[in-house]
Formats: C-alpha cells, structure tokens, sequence
C-alpha cells in the first residue's frame, strides 16, 4: 500500500470550542495512530468511536499528544487512555520543573507545597498523569526539537514554557513581578475567553470590510494558550502543522524553528490548523506575513487555486468562534478554509487515504464581507 495520511477534527458539540484530533499515517509500510488533544469528556468518547470505526479498531495507538492543560484539549483523553493501549503519553507538567520553578515563586519555600498547587491549578494534566502511571503508559516532554513519531515539535522551548508556568494568572506570583506584568496577566484571563465590556453584554459590533482589510487586537492570548505543543511533519510530500491554541509568541517561535526542520517560510505549508479555533488573539496580520506571505491582490479565480488548506476547530454552538477577521485573514493569503461548525460533524484533511463511504468534500466557509470592529 502506498503511503499516505489523514487527519480528522473532530467537531466539540458544546457552546465551547475544543480540540479533538486524530491522525493515522502510513510510511515506508508502517502504519501510525497518533491522538492530538480530546476535547471534553463527551467529545473523548467521540474520539474513541471514531477511532474505532474509521482506523480499524486498532487496540494500540502510537502517541497521544496533550497539548496544553485546557479542559477543552485535554480532558477527553481521558477516554483514550483508558480505552487503548498507548506507546507514549506526551504532555508538559510543572510540577517535573519544581528545581527550576521554585526559586521564581514568593510564596512558596517548600517543593512539595507547589507542587500541590500546580496540581490543582491543572487538574486535568494530573488526571492524566494518575491514568498513565496506573496503566504503565510512559509520560515524555513535549519540547521543542523533540520527535513524536514523523512529527516534530516546534514549540515551546524549555525556557520560554517555564517562563509561561512562572507568570500565569493560575500560578502564584513570581519573584520581580511588576504592576504592569500583574495587569498584563488579567489581561490575558479576559482575552482567553475574548470578553470585553461590549461583548460581555453581547454588543459586540462589526464593520464592513473589503478585500484585504484586516484589524486584529493589540494583545495576545493566554499564557495556558501559549504554552501549546506546536507539530510539525512531512508526510507524502506534504507540509503539515498543528498549532493547537498557540498564541503569536509560539507562532513565532515556531517560525523561528522551520528552518531547523527544512520548512521554508512563508508559503511552505500545505495544511495549517488555525489556532484556538480561530481567535483573534492569536494571529496578526504580521504572524500571518510570516507564516504564509504577503496578501493576494483579489481572491482566488476559482475554487481549487487555493494555496493551502486552513483548518478551523469550533463548535456549531459557540458564537465567539471562529472570528471574522480570522477566516479573512487565511483567505487573503490563499487558503481553503475548511471548519468543523457548520453542522456537518468531522473534518478530514487527507492524501492517498483509504477511501470512507458517505463521505464527501468539505464545504468552504465563506468569506466574510464584515469583521469585528
């Protein structure tokens, strides 16, 4: 059998977004499984039945890759552990960092104490730590440059994580922290969720744009979102990046790292997921530039002179995702923008894969005439 890939996003039916990945590749005759995040407990079950049907009951699988410690990302592989046998479990937990960390923290002396607070500050991550330690499955770090399978992580760095641990809104204050960096970290609390005083009270407006406009907001994500485990790999010929909810520090640092892994930017990409489910604090229209080139004068000619596939993980039912200026931005730079919240369930993104009966192309989401003022 040829070599081939496919990678399915699964759809998060709640008013929330999350994550929930599957990925099944075939090289040189041997065959993967290799899980990204699982969403909520409902879509991690999901994620096993869909395992299940379309992989061919397979009762082991290669890797599962925590990507950061949000409910919607890591919660539902909770189902996965228990359901499969698993080579590796890949996910960063702070509290291996205590040597590194406890000196950066005020309030806390004894290791053991934060310890505990990063425990129940991520309770998610030492779920999953008791599953894997019960199970035998054995727990690597998900750094940059390290290899998972035919993917390569491309961020975060060791220090640019611990620094993310050390000045979180989760975490205790660290030593040296400023009154702006205390407001910086509200900041992002609020950024995470995409509140602000008009959308709180749902009067979020938007504007008319044309072509090629683009306004994103100043500030950034969350630091949970920024820790995300950035992947990439080459498989069949194709370029293939997973960004979870990074932000436009781990973009950034991941562009800083392609050339370590011969991925030539801008432009070289050729299936792209769209982070944090198309949040606006994610990207700029300079991470974009970067990533992907400058944008095109007019649109496409016609469908399929797309440059790249964009996919987006949103739930049907979360008004928030994806944002408008988001979808403008990929498809200023050419993308076929693809997303699992227009009712239609999983997406797959594929090459040379096993044909699935019933299944058809996936509709574009169509360009927005407005963004969010």
């Amino acid at each position: 059998m040829q070599d081939y890939f496919e990678i399915d996003f699964l759809e998060v039916h709640t008013k929330k977004s999350g994550d929930a990945i599957g990925v099944r590749y075939r090289i040189n005759g041997s065959t993967h499984i290799h899980v990204v995040d699982g969403g909520y407990a409902k879509t991690g079950e999901a994620l096993v039945q869909h395992i299940n049907e379309y992989y061919e009951s397979p009762s082991f699988i290669d890797h599962v890759v925590v990507t950061h410690p949000d409910q919607d990302h890591a919660e539902g592989l909770q189902a996965v552990l228990e359901n499969f046998s698993v080579g590796t479990l890949w996910m960063l937990l702070p509290w291996n960092y205590i040597d590194k960390l406890l000196p950066r923290f005020n309030r806390f002396s004894n290791p053991d104490n934060l310890k505990k607070r990063l425990r129940d500050e991520y309770p998610y991550l030492d779920k999953l730590e008791k599953i894997a330690d019960e199970k035998g499955i054995p727990i690597r770090e998900p750094l940059q440059g390290t290899r998972i399978g035919a993917f390569t992580v491309m961020a975060p760095s060791r220090s640019r994580y611990l620094d993310l641990v050390a000045t979180s809104t989760r975490t205790p204050s660290s030593i040296g922290a400023s009154f702006e960096g205390m407001v910086a970290s509200v900041e992002d609390m609020l950024l995470d969720a995409e509140i602000t005083a008009d959308t709180a009270f749902g009067l979020e407006s938007f504007i008319r744009a044309g072509w090629g406009e683009e306004k994103f907001p100043y500030s950034g994500t969350s630091n949970e979102n920024e820790m995300s485990v950035v992947q990439f790999a080459r498989i069949c010929n194709k370029n293939i990046v997973l960004t979870a909810d990074s932000g436009r520090d781990g973009l950034n640092e991941a562009a800083d790292y392609a050339p370590l892994v011969d991925l030539v930017l801008p432009g070289g990409v050729n299936r792209f997921q769209v982070p944090h489910h198309g949040g606006r604090h994610n990207v700029s229209t300079e991470i974009m530039d970067r990533w992907f080139g400058e944008q095109l004068s007019a649109p496409p000619s016609t469908e399929g002179n797309e440059r790249f596939t964009a996919i987006i993980s949103a739930a049907r039912d979360d008004e928030k995702h994806p944002r408008k200026v988001v979808v403008r931005a990929f498809a200023h730079r050419g993308a076929k923008v693809i997303s699992t919240d227009d009712g239609n369930g999983t997406k797959r993104t594929s090459h040379n894969a096993p044909a699935r009966d019933g299944w058809s192309a996936a509709t574009l989401v169509p360009y927005p005439h407005e963004m969010e003022e």
